[in-house]
């Protein structure tokens, strides 16, 4: 019976945080590296539960580093808002956005060009 009672509290305390995290299409996410490539350089992106992100953007010889926020729009896009924007960019800057996980690579296209996107374990 104390076993029974164990587990079912157990269940009911862990059962908000599991359905949160089936719902959020950006669980994976968090504490990961997210590297974009593409013609003009090379992106790494780190999500943070608390709805910031930070990435240093290396391009024609120069490294941006910025931060911001970001949200999942009423047509479910991941859109960041950048403190300044990278140069070429503007306010706010938004993407398809599906579940991932380190080891998966998939392809998006920002202001026409595609990129190749991959998501490493830890903070790269």
């Amino acid at each position: 019976m104390l076993r029974q009672c164990a587990a079912a509290l157990a269940f009911s305390v862990l059962a908000p945080a599991l359905a949160l995290a089936q719902d959020d299409p950006m669980a994976g996410y968090y504490g990961n590296t997210v590297i974009s490539t593409g013609s003009l350089g090379e992106s790494h992106t780190h999500y943070k539960p608390d709805h910031t992100f930070d990435v240093t953007l290396s391009a024609l010889g120069q490294t941006f580093t910025g931060k911001g926020t970001w949200k999942i729009d009423e047509k479910g896009q991941l859109c960041r808002t950048y403190d300044r924007p990278p140069p070429g960019l503007t306010n706010p800057v938004c993407t398809e956005v599906h579940p991932h996980k380190p080891g998966d690579k998939w392809t998006v296209t920002l202001n026409g060009q595609s990129r190749d996107v991959t998501m490493k374990a830890g903070e790269q």
